[in-house]
């Protein structure tokens, strides 16, 4: 019933048309940005500093492996996060929107006169869209996690504790997605504007004490420790990208906000606050070196640790609804697309349109998040699976920007080439290094995203087996339509609409109502749903009518894959196309199709027949499409791939 189709790629800058967010302040947007999209990144103070220095990664602790590793820290958020994602990637908005899939259908776009490389395009991209699950699971763990054993250093006798209350917290969070976020979303600006302010001053507090420290602006000192790493350098690079998890959420979280509030929510308070808390944590650690194993929570004085505790617990909490919010957004991206099946979904907002809640979603990562915490029992554990997979998408995201700015915007190939070898070159260096953290952890996103990235891929390709065989087996519907005369069959004083895949094929449906019932209705609407590799497309260009012949219409409905595809509501406006749909004499003929797997060149066996299972198993048509549940007549047919 729906597909996704090309349409032109969107310039730089291009604004979304679904939304405006101008109709809010800019220090609203900005407020809320630093609420949602940097809760990940923001939380990155409770282990990195810990990690670097563990005994695996080879790094004594002295002053001068100090002032080298928080210089390495700083230097990394400025190329990678400040030049490549806030002035670089936020410029690649489809539409307004961003994320993996938005990158990838502008990529897909501009290439789309290169059949073969878009083919390998969207697969890239799609891989790098699964692996965002396997960091919507890790995130919340280590997150929680790191922020709970926080009660250790008020008092080790409460490390029995850190397990069990990460699961409360984790389980409460989940079983609170139902309700929506809009409630609590208002207060998360301001808790994590607290955050940062929290963490710029104490930063401050301990660089007062140990001013040396300072000595980390200076990139030498970055280059300096790397190189005298020699080849141990990639097992501390593992712990250096925990410093940068959570840059991937500027650019998927840019259609909620828009680039400006996200660059002047990271460029005023949420970068310095950073730079100042990891200068005050290597500031610690030269003078009180066994603070290393808890240095973040080591830097409070007692009487502030149970409501650092707390807030860091916020914080985390925060971080997680980020990741879980997009986790659900992302599938909805990928349903209208064709990715996955048909989900239940539901709208929590009648206000906010992209808050979102998908059950399916919720409760697959639950198990994960659970999973994570029961097998690894710790934040530096969770830590070791942490990192590979958000490595492997900045790759991705960085080749993808290749053919946005080359072939779509054509900038000229030195500069692209350039600019892409460069974070190519860095994020190489990343991947390698948490490589080696693979044994100890690294396959458990991998896993997950590579078994999400079969699925996928599988629903993808049985989806287009299953159109060619509608198409291969089905009539013709133009020369259909005209031979049929208007007196040889009954005709029922209602519209029909036909909801079909393949608008030149006569409907299945239809088929069946002559056949059996002997019967047409006086209007007769095939109707095809269209997904756009847009976000948005506007009322204007919703829908296409045809006349075929008396009482029978085509009509196409098109739809970006942020919007919600309300057919009702698209159908009304064909009236003044000359079609009108009476809501209350309409009925909704849809086609179930039980997809029968067979021996041939289509797919492997066990493909087909997880492609059959998913197919048996998708969500509601009526409900996706919000049909009228006392308006639908669905009827089943049989197909073979």
């Amino acid at each position: 019933m729906s597909s996704p189709t090309e349409s032109a790629p969107a310039a730089p800058g291009e604004a979304g048309q679904g939304h405006e967010l101008g109709r809010q302040g800019l220090g609203a947007l900005t407020l809320g940005a630093i609420g949602v999209v940097y809760g990940d990144i923001g939380t990155s103070p409770l282990y990195t500093v810990k990690e670097v220095f563990l005994p695996a990664t080879g790094v004594a602790l002295n002053s001068a492996n100090l002032v080298g590793a928080v210089s390495v820290i700083l230097w990394a958020l400025m190329l990678v996060v400040t030049l490549k994602y806030v002035i670089l990637i936020l410029r690649a908005d489809n539409r307004g929107e961003g994320g993996g899939l938005a990158l990838t259908a502008l990529a897909t776009q501009a290439v789309k006169h290169k059949p073969a490389l878009r083919r390998w395009l969207l697969l890239l991209g799609v891989f790098g869209a699964t692996l965002f699950y396997g960091d919507s699971v890790i995130t919340p763990a280590v997150s929680v996690m790191g922020a709970i054993e926080g009660l250790e250093v008020i008092n080790p006798a409460f490390k029995a504790y850190v397990l069990p209350l990460s699961l409360g917290v984790l389980l409460g969070l989940f079983l609170i997605q139902r309700f929506g976020t809009h409630a609590v979303g208002k207060v998360f600006g301001p808790v994590l504007t607290l955050w940062f302010v929290v963490l710029a001053v104490i930063g401050v507090v301990h660089i007062q004490r140990q001013p040396q420290i300072l000595a980390a602006l200076n990139p030498l000192e970055a280059v300096n420790f790397l190189l005298a790493r020699g080849w141990h350098v990639f097992a501390a690079l593992g712990a250096f990208v925990l410093a940068l998890t959570g840059a991937e959420a500027l650019y998927a979280d840019m259609g909620h906000f828009g680039a400006k509030p996200i660059r002047l929510a990271w460029t005023s308070l949420v970068f310095p606050s950073l730079i100042l808390n990891y200068m005050g944590q290597g500031a610690l650690l030269m003078a009180t070196p066994d603070a290393i194993e808890n240095p973040f929570f080591r830097l409070f004085p007692e009487p502030l640790l149970v409501p650092m505790v707390v807030l860091a617990a916020a914080a985390a909490v925060i971080a997680s609804q980020a990741v879980i919010s997009g986790a659900y957004s992302m599938t909805k991206q990928a349903i209208q697309l064709g990715f996955l099946p048909r989900m239940e979904l539901r709208y929590t907002s009648a206000r906010e349109f992209g808050q979102i809640y998908i059950p399916a979603v919720n409760w697959a990562l639950l198990a994960g998040v659970v999973a994570a915490v029961l097998l690894f029992g710790s934040s530096s554990a969770l830590a070791g699976a942490y990192g590979i997979a958000v490595t492997l998408t900045m790759m991705i995201t960085t080749v993808l920007n290749y053919f946005v700015v080359r072939e779509g915007w054509r900038l000229p190939a030195p500069i692209a080439i350039a600019a892409t070898l460069v974070f190519l070159l860095l994020d190489a260096l990343l991947v390698a290094g948490c490589a080696l953290k693979f044994l100890d952890g690294g396959w458990f996103p991998l896993a997950m995203g590579l078994g999400l990235f079969v699925l996928m891929s599988t629903w993808a390709r049985g989806r287009q087996l299953l159109m060619n065989s509608i198409q291969r087996e089905g009539l013709e519907l133009t020369p259909f339509v005209e031979s049929l005369q208007p007196d040889e069959c009954n005709r029922a004083l209602r519209t029909a609409v036909y909801a079909v895949a393949n608008p030149d094929t006569v409907p299945q449906a239809l088929l069946h109502n002559l056949k059996h019932n002997q019967v047409l209705h006086e209007c007769n609407v095939i109707m095809t749903v269209v997904f756009h590799e847009v976000p948005w497309i506007s009322d204007a260009e919703r829908v296409e009518v045809q006349a075929l012949a008396p009482g029978f219409w085509r009509v196409s409905l098109h739809f970006g894959f942020m919007d919600q595809p309300d057919v009702p509501r698209a159908l009304a406006l064909c009236e003044p196309k000359g079609l009108r749909i009476p809501v209350f004499e309409t009925s909704y003929f849809l086609s179930r199709e039980t997809v029968v797997p067979t021996a041939g060149s289509g797919m492997a066996g066990w493909r087909e027949n997880l492609f059959a299972t998913l197919s048996r198993n998708a969500g509601s048509v009526a409900e996706f499409f919000c049909l009228p549940d006392n308006a639908v007549v669905e009827l089943g047919t049989r197909v073979q791939i």
